[in-house]
Parts: structure tokens; sequence; C-alpha cells
């Protein structure tokens, strides 16, 4: 293993302690010498990689959402149709969060209220990541699966505020194995918000004529 391998993999290994230390104890509650011991190094060998705390909060990020989106694009491209593929991205986020929920924890439950992590770069892979959704959406209303005068940077903020919120009671009750799981929400969250979303391609202005005639006339044409 070459001496640049071992420094990347020193790095995600302090990534990943990070990820645990923060989510359990909280940021606030948690020092860098709680991350060097579940580490197994010294405090100096986590300034050799990082500035400091925040510093090393703000990393966390940057290659879950690489990866997540790396998985997403190779979903999606087995999938056809913009429901098809919304459907599908909000399983993806289920899926992950509910598969790395020390990630989920840091990313929702943390970073989320952190104005000084908005002005970083890795915010705006983000924001790159998350306009994958918002393209999807507009696929839809070009094609005429969406309704067209919707707004989608509204539906993608109610589709992903939804997978967040689901994902965040699922933490706070202790990530549970039981209904309140991110991946048995998706069918229902999709209903929902599509519900809304979704062009009703029912046929419609049908006129009908209905012809009532007397009791005793259409006897007496019967008996004729």
């Amino acid at each position: 293993m070459t001496v640049k391998s071992l420094k990347e993999a020193r790095r995600e290994q302090i990534l990943k302690s990070a990820e645990k230390v923060f989510s359990e104890k909280g940021f606030q509650n948690s020092t860098i010498s709680d991350v060097a011991k579940e580490t197994g190094v010294s405090d100096t060998t986590i300034y050799e990689y990082f500035s400091s705390k925040e510093d090393l909060l703000f990393s966390i990020p940057r290659d879950g959402i690489e990866l997540s989106k790396q998985m997403l694009d190779s979903h999606l491209s087995y999938i056809n149709g913009a429901s098809n593929k919304l459907r599908g991205m909000i399983y993806h986020l289920c899926k992950f969060y509910q598969d790395n929920p020390y990630f989920a924890s840091i990313s929702l439950m943390t970073l989320k209220t952190n104005k000084k992590f908005m002005e970083t770069d890795i915010y705006k892979d983000l924001i790159e990541y998350y306009k994958i959704m918002t393209n999807v959406i507009k696929e839809g209303m070009q094609n005429g699966e969406l309704k067209s005068d919707i707004d989608p940077y509204f539906v993608r903020s109610v589709l992903i505020g939804s997978v967040e919120f689901v994902t965040i009671r699922w933490l706070m009750y202790g990530c549970p194995m039981d209904k309140t799981q991110p991946i048995l929400n998706v069918d229902p969250l999709f209903k929902l918000v599509m519900g809304g979303a979704k062009k009703d391609k029912r046929m419609k202005n049908f006129n009908f004529k209905i012809k009532i005639e007397p009791e005793d006339e259409a006897e007496a044409e019967t008996e004729e």
C-alpha cells in the first residue's frame, strides 16, 4: 500500500469515527480527543488531517454525498419515466439514510442547522446533488407525466423534506426495526406527494343528455 493510500485510509477512518462520536454524543459535547480515542490515534494525528473540530465536521458529508450520487446515477440509468425515477430517488434516499444512520444523523440533525456549512464547497456539492431531482421533475412536466403548472423546486423541497422528516423521526426513536423505518415509508410518501403533482389523465368534459318520456306515452307507443 502506498503512502498516499495509507493517508487516505487513515483519513477515512478518522471521518468514520467522527461520524459515530458526533452522532452519539452530539457535536457540541464531543472533543477531538473523543474522536482520537475512537480512532485509536493521538490528538496530534487528527490535527494532521483536519485543522479543527468544525473542519472535521464539515468534511464528513463529502464522501457520503459522492457515494450516494454514484449509486443514484447507476440506479436511475435502469429506470424509465419521470414518476418512476422520482420513486426511485425517494427509495434511494430512504435506504441510504437507513443504511448509514450516523451519516444521516450528522447530515440532518447537525449540519442542516449550521449556517457556516452553507458557505462550504461541500454544501455546493449537495445542491448539485439535489438538482438531479429537480431535473427529473422538469422532465415529467415536459413529457406530460406531471402537471405543467407546478413549481419543480417546491415539489423537490416537499419530497426531500418529507424524506428527511421520516428519517429524523426514526433516528430520534433510536433507529428501531419497526414501521418507522424510512424504507417502509417510500410508497406512502410517494403516493401522498405525487397525488398533487401527477397529471390527471382521465377523460373529462363529457356532456350527458337524458331523455324523459311520460309513462302513458311510452305505453301507448308499445301498444301500437
